[in-house]
């Protein structure tokens, strides 16, 4: 209780009704390698808190540790600051399409529930080497094995309780995963959308666990009990449905995998005949780089190799060192196309992990992870291009 009475300080009040999501035009999406703050996707479980007195806004770290420690955002910002590039994808991207084979439960996304900027701030592993866990630590002397963040925010699905996540104390106190306590997006202080004054980043890893406006960081035993790490964001086959679905036999979906998609195309858009620009992104989770992005411009029966890369200048080889390794790719190819077809997208990571042919394949009634060769039918026709 005294915890939430220390919340309530610094929180002036919310500002919206209901969750406010949002997703930009695929188009506008690959613009750039780093996706502006106004193009990125906006993704919430409940109303946007506001954050109203920073200079009382602090974070406490309790549970299975020695010392438990309040930490404030002037204390944060005085730790060594780190940049890392790392692209954030919402679990159920695409979902919209996966619903079109069998109806699922979600927001409807289309293909733009992802973005990829550059996160400014402090790592976890220094954060928590404060308070005496050592880098490369999987296990507290108390037993804390996980690492959960509370926010701020309170959703429904919590009974009007915090959103929270977790992820393994290995991973939070190895650097090299790159861990974040983030305070800037793209060198500007994060707004309310994307989580002022402070947020969680973990790279790799789907969105879910990224948890927005950080509250109080807990050293706990087993993963969060929380609703959205034991009853959503779980990996069912086909054959499972509301009727018969048990989530305990399933663990939380971390990880996500291998994706691509063309965004300089609409499905069913009209071209005129000839030369056209096929371009998208492709990422994988787990740090895993893009080996190959193939296109097809005869609905899958030949392939062509697309062109990658990141930085303009810099050529792309997966999981080279000069790679952004947590950051999408973006592809191009440039190919005559006389008539009507079907264009499709399909990426393989530096793991040899490849996207599923068939949606089919992969429902699930969440609607998660639509990882399936992504298709776009363009007809010959006036072009709006």
């Amino acid at each position: 209780m005294n915890r939430v009475l220390i919340v309530c300080e610094y929180v002036q009040s919310y500002v919206y009704n209901e969750p406010f999501n949002a997703e930009p035009p695929r188009s506008a999406l690959v613009s750039s390698y780093v996706t502006p703050v106004e193009l990125f996707f906006k993704r919430n479980h409940g109303p946007i808190p506001l954050v109203d007195d920073i200079e009382r806004y602090c974070v406490d770290i309790n549970g299975l540790i020695e010392t438990p420690k309040k930490l404030y955002f002037r204390d944060i910002r005085m730790l060594p600051k780190y940049n890392v590039t790392a692209t954030l994808q919402c679990a159920g991207n695409r979902r919209t399409a996966m619903s079109i084979t069998r109806k699922v439960k979600g927001v409807g996304w289309n293909v733009s529930a992802i973005g990829n900027a550059v996160w400014g701030g402090a790592k976890l592993a220094d954060i928590l080497e404060l308070i005496g866990v050592p880098k490369l630590t999987s296990s507290t002397q108390s037993g804390g094995k996980h690492i959960e963040f509370v926010s701020i925010d309170k959703c429904e699905e919590e009974n009007g309780g915090p959103y929270k996540a977790s992820i393994p104390l290995s991973q939070a106190t190895n650097p090299e995963a790159d861990v974040l306590l983030a305070y800037e997006m793209n060198g500007e202080p994060l707004n309310r959308d994307h989580g002022y004054p402070l947020r969680v980043i973990v790279p790799g890893v789907i969105g879910a666990r990224s948890v927005k406006w950080l509250d109080s960081i807990n050293i706990i035993a087993e993963e969060c009990q929380g609703f959205f790490m034991q009853k959503d964001y779980k990996m069912f086959p086909p054959s499972v449905d509301w009727g018969n679905i048990s989530w305990n036999t399933r663990k939380p979906q971390m990880d996500f995998p291998v994706q691509s998609v063309i965004c300089s195309l609409e499905d069913a858009q009209s071209i005129k005949p000839g030369k056209v620009r096929i371009s998208g992104y492709a990422v994988s989770g787990g740090c895993r780089g893009i080996e190959r992005v193939d296109v097809s411009i005869d609905g899958g029966k030949t392939w062509r190799e697309a062109t990658r890369f990141q930085k303009t200048g810099t050529p792309y080889i997966a999981d080279g060192i000069s790679n952004d390794k947590w950051a999408w790719v973006l592809f191009e190819l440039t190919v005559d196309i006389p008539q009507s077809t079907e264009i499709i997208a399909k990426a393989v990571d530096s793991a040899a992990n490849v996207q599923p042919e068939k949606v089919q394949d992969i429902w699930n009634l969440r609607g998660i992870l639509n990882t399936s060769w992504h298709r776009v039918h363009v007809r010959i026709g006036h072009s709006n291009m």
